[in-house]
């Protein structure tokens, strides 16, 4: 195991860059000490955890068109587009079975980043201190509009990205001298603001969570301001920095099996390209 701090970006489908690049440094044994993910990257964790090559890229290529999986009944019947119930449930229990003990028996930390509705600030919840981290996983890839608020030890909370896209910074916080961020976006990537539509919207949906409506009103700013510290971190060689050489052009929820497939084989390929480099910096090599 290396003593490293792995940062996972969300990004819904764009997982699927993240899940080459995880599945590479899994084939060449790179087990980090700590993953912290957020969203998508949280999920992509637990398979990292639980040691499965190929299990996220499986679960989102074979049933992102199931309707068990995402549809817009979900959505009217459990206010979510994606059946988190059916992903824990059915789809980890039996079609395709997640290793729940190698990934419980897992020394390696995996912290979940999900937004508190009550305050707006970023939550982390760990494996093995969270009461139920799975529960935490779920509530960091709740998607504002997208699902519903999901409660964890008491506390209120949707998607992680919404407080801190890329928590780079609660690494730095904990002591990790050294730390590998994998993002979703390509180097030229900036957020735009939220049109004033979508932003009502928000604040008829969430006018109870003054605190939440703020982090979300300000979310594109701190994103951005957050990718050009991550470029200043990363030319000091403070951290080494995974992301896709292209613009990624899949939409979020994209159901296109062959440009998921594509993604998956560009994050390999990224994967592969730095990994010299990559054990360098860890001074594996």
């Amino acid at each position: 195991m290396v003593e490293c701090a792995l940062v996972l970006e969300g990004g819904a489908l764009r997982c699927l860059f993240t899940a080459g690049v995880l599945d590479v440094m899994m084939e060449q044994e790179v087990e980090a000490s700590c993953v912290i993910g957020v969203s998508a990257g949280a999920l992509s964790g637990v398979n990292y955890l639980s040691k499965q090559v190929g299990r996220t890229a499986k679960v989102n290529i074979r049933y992102m068109q199931d309707k068990r999986y995402f549809s817009a009944q979900n959505w009217l019947q459990k206010k979510g587009f994606f059946n988190f119930d059916f992903m824990f449930g059915e789809l980890s229990e039996r079609l395709l079975p997640l290793d729940f003990e190698t990934f419980e028996r897992s020394k390696q930390r995996l912290i979940a980043v999900a937004t508190s509705c009550e305050t707006g600030e970023a939550m982390y919840f760990e494996k093995g201190v969270c009461s139920d981290i799975l529960q935490a996983v779920r509530a960091s890839c709740s998607i504002p509009l997208m699902e519903p608020v999901v409660t964890v030890e008491g506390t209120d909370c949707v998607d992680g990205g919404v407080a801190m896209a890329i928590p780079y910074q609660r690494a730095i916080q904990e002591g990790y001298k050294k730390i590998v961020v994998v993002l979703t976006r390509d180097v030229t990537y900036r957020k735009k603001p939220n049109s004033p539509a979508v932003l009502r919207l928000y604040d008829q949906v969430f006018k109870e969570y003054p605190g939440l409506l703020e982090k979300i009103r300000t979310a594109p700013e701190r994103y951005n301001e957050m990718v050009e510290e991550v470029l200043a971190l990363e030319s000091q060689g403070r951290i080494f920095v995974i992301r896709p050489e292209t613009p990624i052009t899949i939409s979020r929820m994209e159901k296109d099996k062959d440009k998921l497939r594509a993604l998956y084989r560009e994050g390999r390929r990224i994967g592969k390209k730095q990994r010299k480099a990559l054990l360098e910096y860890l001074g594996i090599l």
